[in-house]
């Protein structure tokens, strides 16, 4: 949306100035899921400004067999994809699924506790991260997410290179990004402040989101 430089002084920062491009969306049913850990902070106040639940987007890359970084796929808690020019053998995916999956649904159980995820069926499901690179992760996501039918997927980050812009936009409904520098350095460098999320964080967000939808 904007060619000049940028720096946020902080994920609140970045999602104060994303906010007034959801309100859209504000009398719809929706759904905001935060990519952990960085994208939490900046899914909470959106969550909050809109009344939205926030969930946690628990999705996981599973890596090529003789490359961990290359991803070949993704998997859910619900479900798993995987491109299939990957040659990965089937016994590798299977195993994969089932280790990832697992340490999945113990983060989830983590920061979520019993708390069940909300139905997504005919929801406005709002994916929110502090910056994206690659993508591919979010890419994944929204072809399983796909399957859970909801009205309409959006993705809202502060930051992502052009390319990477390009191909997320052709996969969702809308796509929200205050920034789309031709020279992208990374999402770190474009915050004044990006320390790491801890888990203490995310659990103390998610449970103040939880409290302030009771009360709502």
């Amino acid at each position: 949306m904007n060619n000049r430089f940028i720096r946020f002084k902080d994920r609140r920062d970045a999602a104060m100035k994303l906010i007034p491009y959801l309100n859209k969306y504000k009398n719809e049913h929706g759904v905001v899921l935060a990519v952990p850990r960085g994208g939490v902070p900046l899914a909470y106040y959106i969550a909050k400004e809109y009344n939205f639940p926030l969930e946690l987007l628990m999705t996981k890359k599973i890596g090529h067999p003789d490359n961990p970084e290359f991803a070949i796929g993704a998997v859910s808690l619900e479900d798993y994809i995987v491109d299939e020019y990957s040659n990965a053998p089937q016994s590798y995916i299977d195993k994969s699924v089932v280790t990832i999956r697992k340490n999945l649904e113990e983060q989830y159980k983590r920061f979520m506790g019993n708390h069940k995820p909300v139905d997504l069926e005919n929801k406005i499901v709002i994916i929110v991260d502090d910056g994206v690179a690659t993508g591919n992760t979010i890419l994944s996501s929204i072809k399983m997410l796909r399957k859970r039918k909801p009205k309409k997927i959006v993705v809202v980050v502060p930051i992502a290179p052009p390319q990477t812009a390009v191909k997320i936009k052709k996969e969702v409904d809308d796509f929200i990004c205050l920034y789309m520098p031709e020279d992208f350095m990374g999402v770190g460098f474009h915050y004044m402040d990006f320390s790491e999320v801890s888990n203490e964080e995310v659990m103390r967000l998610l449970n103040e989101i939880n409290r302030f939808e009771k009360a709502a």
